[in-house]
């Protein structure tokens, strides 16, 4: 079910990349459907919160499996993080192709890894059918609504970030075909490798079986290939994150460069290197962040504070065709299937998940509103310094 919500959020920002194929992606349509002040908010909380955020969760949650590799490494999860950062920042200054030939290459590696674990967990694993037969709420278990909205968030979670592709469209061949059919494309196979892999996982560990990733990582293991099983899993999940934070470090970068150029962010940011092309300055101010949020929290308290934060700037993006679609209606080449209803379902969507994040995490999604809202006198600084 999220993966067909988000679907038709990948449509909606294929017909705003179709119309718009230039760098900054939700930060340009923010600014052509809602105006300068609001895109600018965008791109402070992106700087300051989405962007080193989620770079930190996915560096964060890949050191806790890292760890499970190597148990005489516990203690220092912290310090593999960072170090994940900082290496994959240093990759992604090569230059956009490089990078993306080796974005690819893991990530082809990513999705052979996935397809045999659904492989071995039906072929050779020790399974049981039964583990997909309802079976009575434990005592502790909460509400089924508000169980079902906690899953939302945790799903949503592992497809947020597509619209990511859009900051490099600048820099992408007949971007107004070939984003529209890469988020849809994306989305969709990525669902179906989701809904596998998780139908393999409840196969071999019944539900309510685990409460952590690392345990459940363990029981999964073992039952799919005994006492090796836990490292393999370990490995297999330890590859499918470490491709999402380079994608990110790659992309994310652009988006200063867009308001930078816009005179909104200062000039440096903008900055590229003579020989690869990469904003250097802004890839590293990246790694730099998101090291500092390594440092001052966990996987689960960074994740609650960028959601709440980030998410509602996403979902006004993607509202944004509304009145881009008014006032320039025959503008673009991909016109979303099923409009208006496919766009607001997935603004629905996310509208929900940030209301869980807040509701379970309010001092959070506190700090990340109080952020965004030091933004608006910076606007009002950055324009004037610009008028002048």
């Amino acid at each position: 079910m999220c993966g067909g919500i988000v679907l038709a959020g990948a449509l909606t920002f294929g017909e705003l990349a179709s119309r718009y194929p230039q760098a900054g992606g939700p930060y340009v349509y923010l600014r052509e459907g809602w105006g300068p002040r609001v895109a600018f908010l965008y791109g402070w909380q992106a700087l300051l919160v989405m962007d080193p955020a989620i770079t930190a969760a996915l560096a964060a949650g890949s050191a806790e499996y890292i760890v499970a590799l190597g148990p005489s490494l516990a203690g220092a999860e912290r310090g593999i993080a960072i170090a994940i950062v900082w290496a994959l920042a240093a990759l992604s200054m090569l230059g956009l192709r490089l990078s993306a030939r080796l974005f690819d290459t893991m990530t082809a590696f990513k999705v052979l890894a996935l397809g045999g674990v659904v492989a071995v967990a039906f072929g050779a694993g020790h399974g049981d059918w039964a583990h997909f037969q309802a079976h009575p709420a434990a005592p502790a278990a909460p509400p089924l609504a508000e169980g079902l909205a906690i899953g939302l968030v945790s799903a949503f979670f592992s497809f947020a970030g597509f619209w990511e592709a859009s900051r490099i469209a600048g820099e992408i061949r007949d971007a107004s075909r070939t984003l529209p059919r890469a988020f849809a494309a994306g989305v969709a196979s990525i669902t179906a490798i989701y809904v596998a892999t998780t139908a393999a996982f409840i196969y071999l560990v019944p539900a309510g079986g685990a409460m952590t990733g690392s345990e459940f990582a363990k029981r999964a293991g073992e039952a799919m290939l005994g006492p090796a099983g836990p490292a393999v899993l370990a490995a297999v999940v330890v590859l499918s994150v470490i491709p999402s934070a380079m994608a990110l470090l790659m992309m994310a970068p652009r988006l200063y460069v867009a308001m930078s150029e816009d005179g909104l962010f200062p000039a440096a940011l903008a900055a590229r290197h003579p020989r690869t092309d990469v904003p250097a300055r802004a890839t590293l101010l990246l790694a730099l962040l998101a090291s500092v949020y390594i440092a001052a929290g966990t996987f689960e308290q960074i994740s609650s504070f960028l959601v709440g934060t980030a998410m509602g700037f996403i979902a006004l993006a993607a509202a944004a065709l509304f009145p881009i679609r008014r006032r320039h209606p025959d503008g673009g080449g991909f016109r979303v299937p099923g409009y208006p209803t496919t766009p607001i379902l997935f603004v629905v969507l996310i509208a929900a998940v940030v209301l869980m994040v807040a509701m379970n995490r309010p001092r959070q999604a506190l700090l990340g509103l109080g952020i965004v809202a030091l933004g608006w006198p910076a606007y009002g600084l950055a324009a004037r310094r610009d008028v002048k």
